[in-house]
C-alpha cells in the first residue's frame, strides 16, 4: 500500500473553513456550503482545515475529500478519487490520485451518486487507516 498523504491541524469545526464557505456567494457558494455539509456529515470522526485554499475533511490525519470553488462551477474533490467506484461516471481528472466533480449552476447532477462517491471515499480512508 501506497503511503496516505496526511494533514495535522484538523478540527472538529474550523474557524477559518467557516469564514471561507461564508465567503463564498451567489449559487456556487450554497452548492459549496451543501456538498461541505454533506462532508462534514460523514461521522462523528471528520476533522476539517484549510489545505491548499480550500476546506478538507479528514478521518484523524487523513484527507478523503475538499470543496472549492471556481467561476463557473464549484467542486467535490477526492483525494483518492482514482480508486472510487463511479458508476455513473461523475468523476473527472487523470491524476494519479485525485479526482473531482464539477458541479455547475442549474445543471443536472446526480445527487445519489455523488453522495455514494462521498460516502465510498470516507468509508475507505478509515479501512486504510485500520491497516
Amino acid at each position: 500500500m501506497d503511503k496516505l498523504f496526511r494533514l495535522s491541524l484538523g478540527l472538529r469545526r474550523d474557524p477559518a473553513v467557516e469564514a471561507w464557505l461564508s465567503e463564498q456567494s451567489g449559487e456556487l457558494g450554497a452548492i459549496a456550503r451543501a456538498w461541505f455539509a454533506r462532508l462534514r456529515a460523514c461521522g462523528f470522526d471528520v476533522l476539517e482545515m484549510m489545505h491548499d485554499g480550500c476546506p478538507v475533511v479528514c478521518v484523524k490525519d487523513v484527507p478523503f475529500a475538499y470543496v472549492n470553488v471556481f467561476k463557473a462551477h464549484a467542486s467535490v474533490g477526492f483525494f483518492l478519487g482514482a480508486e472510487l467506484k463511479d458508476p455513473a461516471r461523475l468523476l473527472e481528472g487523470n491524476g494519479k490520485r485525485m479526482r473531482h466533480v464539477k458541479i455547475r449552476a442549474g445543471a443536472a447532477l446526480d445527487f445519489k451518486a455523488l453522495g455514494a462517491l462521498i460516502q465510498e471515499s470516507y468509508a475507505d480512508v478509515k479501512t486504510r487507516l485500520r491497516e
